[in-house]
């Protein structure tokens, strides 16, 4: 699929891995619907934009705000043909620490966010996706999902977070396989260490260590680099059904 003919929804798409995607695409002459829950962020930035992108209030966990994000972008763009699903929460907690036991309703909340939200807006935006004209290759559309190289090894106080990231990975290649038959590609994307909002609480010095643990290049990535690879995804049509690594070589240590 060419950039320029994406219409997309990026959910987190107000700030981080998310605002970089959608400066990409309309960088290239494509269309975007910012699903956040960042109201302020959001609006700001669709303005900053312009006119190809809109923001959309929208709780991912939620069946009806999904839906009704998805018709939003679908008449304000005629169709829907790309999801880039970024919108995730990350909580360190040890399932025996000194403070007792991990609480399970914030498992519970990381689950609900990071994995159930991104099925939840796969299956209704397939949906939708599925209606399109395809393309002269059969296409119909691209899902993009984030997970994370905890999924493959995480730390010590990342049950949680390595469990919904673990549960993306895992459910691509079942969905990709489904979905082949409406013309519907799906990919995740497994970012490393990566320079993100979460980041900018940590000091500068922090920053730089953390940077030095990836082999090369020795530092942390950037939302663009994140951006880069969504635009690869979505202009080469083989890409499908696999979770490609985007960390610069690094292995997470237990800690």
């Amino acid at each position: 699929m060419e950039l320029e003919a994406v219409k997309a929804i990026v959910t987190g798409g107000a700030s981080g891995l998310g605002e970089a995607t959608v400066k990409r695409i309309i960088q290239n002459g494509g269309h975007a619907a910012i699903l956040d829950l960042s109201e302020e962020r959001g609006k700001a930035l669709s303005e900053e934009l312009g006119g190809n992108v809109l923001f959309i209030k929208t709780d991912v966990t939620s069946e009806t705000e999904v839906s009704l994000a998805i018709e939003t972008a679908t008449n304000a763009f005629g169709r829907i043909n790309t999801v880039v699903n970024c919108a995730g929460i990350g909580v360190a907690s040890k399932v025996l620490g000194k403070k007792g036991v991990h609480d399970l309703g914030v498992f519970s909340k990381v689950i609900s966010i990071n994995l159930i939200g991104t099925f939840n807006v796969i299956r209704l935006a397939s949906e939708v996706i599925a209606k399109n004209e395809a393309n002269e290759s059969g296409e119909k559309g691209v899902i993009i999902n984030t997970a994370s190289v905890a999924a493959f090894e995480g730390q010590i106080g990342q049950a949680a977070y390595s469990a919904s990231k673990g549960g993306i990975v895992g459910m691509t290649l079942p969905i990709a396989r489904e979905l082949a038959t409406h013309g519907i590609r799906v990919m995740t994307i497994a970012p490393g260490l990566f320079h993100t909002p979460m980041f900018d609480t940590l000091p500068e010095d922090a920053r730089n260590a953390l940077g030095k643990m990836i082999p090369f290049p020795s530092r942390l990535g950037l939302p663009e680099e994140y951006a880069h690879l969504v635009s690869s995804i979505i202009e080469n049509p083989m890409l499908n059904g696999e979770t490609i690594r985007l960390d610069g070589a690094i292995r997470m240590q237990p800690k």
